[in-house]
């Protein structure tokens, strides 16, 4: 049976083996709920041009995402031992030695089918989900294959979720940052933002 996806439904949960610090081990999804939040990157294989591009920029950018308390998990359908491979290889081969998340094993396919993302190549489009620590989807996007991502654009859309989640009635408006001015969820309320941005002087 396939899983309907859709903002504000619990992710579909895995099991499966994951390599981290260049170790084999389990990974749950269901084991961060209540915890952190969780932000899901399939990427096609290892070593595509694109992937090692977007998986070391996530890495450098890892503090960011643990001030969020959000752990990154990123799939594919390769085997444990094709991404320990990957994880060993130096960053100058196109390899993501050091990286510091883990890299998660779909070897079977059936994550990547659970979230909609198997190609008729059987590849996995460049799939990003944001998860809250209910369990629940909160954001996705898919890019076209060789299309890269934006870290900033993951983590602005983190921050405005998780804003949100503590203010309820508010709401975030276009290229929203975090300390930014908002605009209020309630129509006659955001009426204010919209005097203020787009105000007779400025047409």
């Amino acid at each position: 049976m396939r899983t309907s996806l859709q903002i504000g439904k619990l992710a579909p949960n895995f099991l499966t083996v994951g390599v981290f610090n260049n170790k084999l081990g389990k990974i749950r999804l269901s084991d961060y709920r209540g915890k952190k939040y969780v932000v899901l990157i399939f990427y096609p294989a290892n070593f595509t041009p694109v992937s090692p591009t977007e998986l070391i920029s996530l890495s450098k950018r890892i503090p960011e995402f643990r001030k969020l308390s959000t752990q990154i998990l990123a799939i594919s359908i390769d085997s444990p031992f094709s991404h320990l491979h990957f994880l060993l290889s130096r960053q100058y081969e196109g390899g993501l030695s050091g990286l510091k998340f883990p890299l998660v094993s779909d070897l079977t396919k059936t994550i990547t089918k659970n979230y909609q993302l198997l190609t008729d190549d059987g590849m996995a489009f460049p799939g990003v989900f944001i998860i809250d620590k209910e369990g629940v989807i909160q954001y996705y996007t898919v890019n076209n294959l060789l299309c890269g991502r934006s870290v900033n654009e993951i983590l602005r859309i983190l921050e405005s979720i998780q804003y949100l989640k503590k203010h309820p009635g508010h709401a975030c408006p276009v290229d929203w940052k975090y300390g930014e001015k908002i605009v209020y969820s309630h129509p006659l309320k955001s009426k204010l933002y919209f005097k203020n941005i787009y105000s007779i002087s400025k047409l």
